[in-house]
């Protein structure tokens, strides 16, 4: 089932998120609808927070990313309860976008390299290294669990050029191709 995308001003978006226990109702359910409203947004990450829900969960699938970033050519994850516990490598700007703030892009400076504990879609702990593009799809996923989006890493300058923007989105103001909950008037 494809849920609305909240959007920026959601105060769930700025929440930190609660860690999942083993007995979440309806989990594989609820990982299904998350990758569903993701396929139909054309978005390669969404986490939980996105579609109202303040828990530690994110859903990825990179691959249309593959041709221009291998790392993320097969990169299709779950990740319940993740912890970044090392950055590492270069710090690259890049431009992101999200589908919380929608029509607006900004160059955000991250580390290549992270090393990330979690648990998969069968509760089963993981850790692993990743790199690259795959690494700021994390990253920036992860943000939103710590009630964070990636306009927090842009400079003030750049924030206030994005102001009306911002202000738009909270009013309603925008167009998506997809479903979305805006901020209650």
């Amino acid at each position: 089932m494809i849920l609305p995308v909240y959007l920026y001003g959601q105060p769930v978006l700025r929440k930190e998120a609660q860690e999942l226990n083993n007995d979440y109702p309806e989990l594989e359910k609820l990982i299904g609808n998350m990758y569903d409203t993701m396929y139909a947004s054309e978005g390669v990450g969404l986490a939980a927070p996105q579609i109202g829900l303040s828990i530690k969960l994110i859903v990825i699938d990179g691959s249309p990313m593959g041709e221009d970033f291998p790392e993320c050519k097969d990169f299709k994850k779950v990740f319940i309860n993740p912890e970044i516990i090392e950055f590492g490598g270069d710090k690259i700007s890049t431009e992101e976008g999200c589908l919380s703030l929608p029509g607006i892009h900004e160059s955000v400076l991250r580390p290549t390299k992270i090393k990330v504990k979690y648990l998969n879609e069968k509760m089963e702990p993981q850790e692993d290294v990743y790199e690259g593009f795959a690494a700021r799809i994390i990253q920036h996923e992860y943000d939103h669990l710590l009630g964070k989006m990636f306009i927090d890493h842009i400079s003030p300058i750049r924030k206030q050029l994005i102001k009306s923007k911002l202000n738009n989105i909270i009013k309603g103001k925008v167009r998506c191709s997809y479903r979305t909950k805006v901020v209650s008037k």
